[in-house]
């Protein structure tokens, strides 16, 4: 297999091969610009300049289906999760899509985003250990910060061990930070800013972008699997942006008695339903507001407020988003997190503790051994 993309001229913004006939397809881009040193297709202008979204006519097993070329080749995956959302954008499938043979490191990204008192040793050893447990053998974890440059001596180090000379292929769930992460990769190499199209919103990159890293090997950006355990799936742009984390996570103190309920916005509920008083710590965007009230008078809290004091969701997002599922957990003395995909987690004590969580059906809230 040659080089991905060697034969076609592609966006450099976004990868996707570029065409003048049409421009409600993607790719589009006004013949008088295709003579340009930087070919870039009319959406990721548009997205660029005016932060304008364009759907696009791909499923997700498309993007499925352009990830698993990589397993016909020969390289080292870099696979990006988002240290905040870990489970929420832990790829299961990896090995199946980009070969068993080719090795792979782990890259946490946004490390700005954990309060600064986090054990970083310890989590890079559950990070290894959980990707382990979910079928992934990796040579390494790192630890960095797409936005603020943390830990990219060490993990560029990383890849020139680990790549003996191969190409690299980056790949990640959609809104990890890929493409904010090469492009730092790049403005450190070569200088030149924001190349790759960035944003908020999933499906961004739309196919293999190529950049030189020598005369034999390329390092490529790869389309974002999207992962639909994602609360992000069922929000609007503007409501993704609210609950999306832009500086360092406070933690914030919740002393709960039983039969309590928190709820985070309007998108996911906490009862605790059985337990000693006991504190409960939130560790969600900061611009999230979380309202606390009593179990007894949850259900009509949600059913009058939703879209307005409990939001978001907002406008259309509150019409279609799903109805709320319980999942009930029990906490027997160890400090533990209750992770909520695309949003954050709530961290308990150890103490014994029933505790009843609601989510769309589709959010897999998850318990896990606390990382902080």
């Amino acid at each position: 297999m040659g080089r991905l993309g060697e034969d076609h001229v592609i966006c450099q913004g976004c990868g996707v091969t570029v065409q003048s006939e049409n421009k409600s397809l993607p790719g589009y881009v006004p013949s008088s610009a295709l003579n340009n040193d930087m070919v870039v297709c009319q959406r990721c202008f548009r997205l660029k300049h005016y932060n304008e979204i364009q759907d696009v006519p791909y499923t997700d097993s498309d993007f499925l289906k352009m990830i698993s070329q990589i397993s016909e080749t020969k390289g080292l995956i870099v696979k990006i999760v988002d240290i905040f959302d870990f489970s929420g954008s832990f790829i299961d499938s990896l090995h199946r899509l980009t070969g068993s043979d080719n090795p792979i490191i782990l890259v946490g990204n946004k490390l700005d985003l954990l309060p600064k008192s986090t054990n970083l040793n310890r989590l890079k050893h559950w990070m290894k250990k959980t990707a382990a447990d979910l079928g992934l053998t990796i040579q390494d974890v790192f630890l960095v910060s797409a936005k603020t440059g943390q830990g990219y001596d060490q993990v560029k180090e990383g890849i020139e061990q680990y790549r003996k000379g191969q190409d690299v292929y980056v790949v990640g769930s959609t809104n990890v930070g890929k493409s904010t992460f090469i492009n730092y990769l790049i403005n450190d190499s070569t200088g030149t800013k924001d190349a790759i199209t960035t944003s908020y919103f999933p499906g961004t990159t739309l196919g293999f972008i190529e950049i030189p890293i020598d005369e034999h090997a390329s390092l490529y950006d790869t389309p974002g699997v999207i992962n639909r355990g994602q609360i992000t799936h069922y929000l609007t742009d503007q409501d993704i942006k609210k609950i999306t984390p832009n500086k360092e996570i406070k933690p914030r103190v919740y002393q709960l008695n039983q039969e309590q309920t928190l709820y985070i916005a309007g998108l996911a509920r906490f009862d605790f339903i059985k337990g000693e008083r006991q504190a409960f710590v939130c560790y969600f965007a900061n611009q999230l507001d979380i309202h606390r009230t009593k179990l007894e008078n949850a259900e009509n809290l949600y059913l009058d407020h939703l879209g307005d004091m409990l939001s978001p969701p907002t406008g259309k997002g509150k019409e279609q988003y799903p109805a709320l599922q319980e999942k009930t957990f029990k906490v027997n003395g160890e400090k533990t997190d209750i992770v909520f995909p695309g949003l954050g987690w709530i961290t308990l004590s150890g103490s014994l503790a029933t505790i009843t969580v609601s989510t769309p059906n589709d959010v897999p809230v998850s318990k896990r051994n606390a990382i902080i």
